[in-house]
């Protein structure tokens, strides 16, 4: 059986070389001090880790900025991240500390930017994360969606890469093409290929190889079903086959 994430902060007590913002909140949680990454023994945290826990800071830093925190956001909240009872309390505290911490959102998001600047697929996964939870009460609401456009400009994503992702999760331009990257010029074959591709790219199967979480696992799974609708609906318009 996998250890999960919140196992692998409480278990043998031995620093996690993360640093920066989100290591001094796992520290607050995990109650042992995290050694810094420059000369760390223990080299580089667990990129599973890196993921769950910067899903978990920025997602509390998107309630807040919503105002209040509703039990719908944080049932979504539980759907993305896999939590026992034995480790509800842990994950409770993790997500009151974020919420409080001194620490913007900005720095949160600068440092798993950073963490997965050579994954951007990553960085994907958790924006759909944060959309999924943005969602749980019905809507999407100006404040979050303007605080997950600032988050994806400090991953580095252009605002045409954005809209793609919103695409995903609230009907604004309501358009499949742009939900799959395509062009409207595309021929019936070309978006075949184009569609077989992405179902390639965004499979939860890749997560899973990746050795990633069942928090990515999760997301990539609802991501595919987006991305499988979409191509649906432009099937039926155009009528392939």
């Amino acid at each position: 059986m996998i250890q999960s994430i919140w196992g692998k902060l409480g278990g043998a007590g031995i620093g996690l070389a993360l640093g920066g913002p989100m290591g001094a909140l796992l520290g607050g949680v995990a109650g042992h001090m995290l050694i810094d990454r420059e000369g760390a023994i223990f080299g580089r945290p667990p990129r599973d880790v890196v993921f769950t826990m910067g899903l978990v800071a920025l997602a509390a830093k998107m309630a807040k900025a919503d105002g209040v925190v509703v039990d719908r956001e944080i049932k979504a909240f539980e759907q993305i991240i896999d939590v026992s009872p034995d480790d509800r309390e842990r994950v409770q505290r993790l997500f009151e500390l974020a919420m409080k911490t001194s620490d913007g959102f900005e720095a949160y998001a600068r440092q798993i930017g950073e963490e997965f600047n050579d994954e951007p697929a990553l960085l994907e996964d958790v924006l759909d994360g944060l959309f999924h939870i943005a969602k749980a009460d019905g809507a999407v609401h100006d404040a979050e969606f303007a605080y997950l456009q600032n988050v994806a400009t400090i991953f580095g994503f252009s605002e045409v890469e954005f809209e793609r992702i919103a695409a995903r999760h609230v009907r604004r331009a309501d358009d499949p093409y742009l939900v799959l990257k395509a062009d409207r010029s595309f021929s019936d074959d070309e978006l075949k290929k184009h569609y077989r591709k992405l179902v390639a790219e965004h499979h939860p199967d890749r997560e899973i190889a990746r050795g990633l979480p069942p928090e990515a696992v999760k997301i990539a799974t609802e991501r595919l079903a987006i991305i499988n609708a979409a191509w649906e609906r432009i099937a039926a318009e155009r009528n392939i086959r």
